[in-house]
């Protein structure tokens, strides 16, 4: 969908920071997604942007005879962000992954967007690319990534471009219309009469959008950690305490204490866990002594696992991952059959009926080159498993980065949104192989772009601090100084939060302000009075009116 423009307009005056100093006029990101397969499709988003009016330049036709479209593209920048979409039906196959890839002289993107399309029927392709050197001449074109011999047709293609400072003012947008509300707070006597230049203080005590990080057995008494850890963050996951191999390293040795401990301290600091995970389909990170068993024996242990997990730890965890990284191991259901995942999801919801069960896997939006986990394929499970009666509540995207492609990542979220489904972002770090400088700048990209989707309900980040290190990325060094991820953590952290307000009330007793979802304490002195109080500010369209008396 795009959004209104007498709204938008509105709210970024009211809330641009600095104020804006003429009215926007560039381009408005277009969110529509689809997913079914259509008879007729729509027409192209942007009205085509810079691809208005174009034919496919060279119908390209591969070696084997094959039928595959093109466009050419001239004089693209280097730092813009290319919002790509088209309509796709093929011909020779019932289904066929469809790939676009964009090639120039001197390189190939090899992925720019993805989509399952199927025979008879026009399926919705999304994506997007930026550029790190500027391409005078490039050609944008559709393959079959299977590599089987598929005709391809593409209608109501778009391209459309967004400079840096259009993609944040779009990202700006949606925070102030999703993650923050207007709020106008009266304060009055208790003869009910209006108070006019009545002090007030306004302070935001908790955060309503959750943003954590995992934790490891490391922060358990170490007082450093954990003050930095709380100071930071409202949500938390744990590293490898819950994970099979952990729990029972032997058959029947059931060993929960760090796991405990851990819970213990998320508890006593009010924040909110994800359980991670109940299974995980790669053989690698499976107990020894599981991957020796099959048949009846092993039946009997996965059943002993979830009984065990679930009932010590019902009512603890928000989300717990049942099956991890299905889409790229199967380790369970070759040994069980096709139908083990749909068992491990009923028995986890009648153990834990609260809790929201997630599917959960890498590369869905670090990139679509992986056949495994693109979009549709993510899509596609999902429905399979809801199809088969499983309870899926959630959509869990890891999210581990080398260059992030925020227009690709955006488009695909697009798309599974499409779902109506809550979507977190489960594990996000940025590549060890890059610096430490480069790698927050990626994060920064990652971060924003996770937190302005409206269809993203929480961020976690995949950070646990060892001796040696972190998995791929840290936000400090040993002694808790920031490392330059942190400083991008800590400076978001900040921009998202209401900061600290000293005003008065107006004529009319009243002081309304925009302020990001969360609890407020407020704080009123009218001469030689003063009234304390607290409310909530939740999700919704209207303005959040607050009374307040002395």
């Amino acid at each position: 969908m795009m959004y209104a423009l007498p709204s938008f307009f509105l709210l970024l005056f009211l809330l641009a920071e600095p104020p804006l100093a003429a009215p926007y006029d560039g381009p408005i990101y277009d969110s529509s997604a689809y997913t079914q397969c259509k008879a007729r499709a729509e027409g192209p988003l942007y009205n085509g942007g810079i691809l208005k009016g174009a034919r496919w330049d060279i119908p390209r036709v591969l070696a084997d005879g094959v039928y595959s479209p093109a466009f050419v593209l001239r004089n693209l920048v280097p730092g813009t962000k290319y919002c790509f979409s088209s309509w796709v039906k093929i011909k020779g196959v019932d289904s066929a992954p469809i790939r676009a890839s964009l090639m120039s002289e001197n390189r190939t993107i090899n992925c720019v967007g993805t989509v399952t399309a199927r025979l008879g029927c026009w399926s919705f392709l999304k994506g997007g690319f930026v550029l790190d050197e500027p391409l005078d001449y490039s050609l944008l074109f559709f393959q079959n990534s299977d590599e089987r011999a598929v005709d391809i047709s593409i209608t109501s293609a778009s391209l459309q471009p967004f400079t840096d400072q259009q993609w944040s003012i779009n990202q700006q947008y949606i925070i102030n219309t999703e993650r923050k509300r207007a709020v106008m707070v009266h304060v009055a006597n208790t003869q009910g009469e209006r108070l006019q230049g009545a002090e007030i203080t306004i302070e935001q005590v908790s955060k309503d959008f959750p943003f954590g990080s995992a934790i490891a057995k490391t922060i358990l008494g170490n007082l450093p950690y954990q003050n930095w850890f709380v100071k930071r963050f409202n949500a938390a996951v744990f590293e490898n305490e819950l994970k099979w191999y952990a729990t029972e390293p032997d058959p029947g040795n059931f060993t929960y204490a760090l796991a405990d401990q851990m819970l213990e301290f998320v508890r006593a600091n009010q924040i909110v866990a994800r359980g991670h995970n109940i299974f995980w389909e790669d053989p690698t990170y499976t107990p020894a002594w599981v991957r020796n068993l099959s048949g009846p024996a092993l039946k009997s242990a996965v059943n002993d696992r979830i009984q065990s997990l679930m009932s010590k730890y019902k009512d603890e965890f928000v989300h717990w991952d049942v099956s991890n990284e299905m889409l790229h191991f199967d380790f369970y259901e070759q040994r069980l059959g096709s139908n083990a995942t749909l068992h491990f999801y009923e028995t986890a919801h009648q153990s834990d009926p609260l809790a929201s069960l997630f599917m959960n896997d890498f590369n869905v939006v670090e990139t679509c080159s992986d056949v495994n986990s693109t979009v549709d394929a993510y899509i596609s499970r999902l429905r399979e498993l809801s199809w088969g009666g499983a309870v899926m509540n959630g959509i869990g995207l890891e999210g581990h980065f080398t260059t992030p492609n925020p227009p690709l990542m955006r488009a695909i979220i697009d798309k599974l949104a499409t779902l109506q489904l809550p979507i977190w972002l489960t594990e996000i770090d940025i590549s060890s192989t890059l610096s430490k400088q480069t790698q927050a700048v990626y994060l920064e990209q990652v971060l924003r772009e996770g937190f302005s989707h409206p269809s993203v309900n929480g961020i976690m980040l995949w950070t646990a601090l060892h001796p040696y290190g972190c998995y791929q990325m840290c936000l400090t060094d040993s002694n808790f100084h920031n490392l330059p991820a942190g400083d991008v953590v800590d400076k978001l952290l900040k921009e998202w939060q209401t900061g600290e307000i000293r005003s008065q009330t107006d004529d009319h007793g009243s002081y309304s302000f925009f302020g990001f979802l969360g609890e407020y304490q407020v704080t009123v002195r009218y001469g030689n009075k003063t009234a304390n109080s607290t409310f909530s500010l939740c999700k919704g369209d209207e303005t959040k009116h607050f009374s307040i008396q002395l």
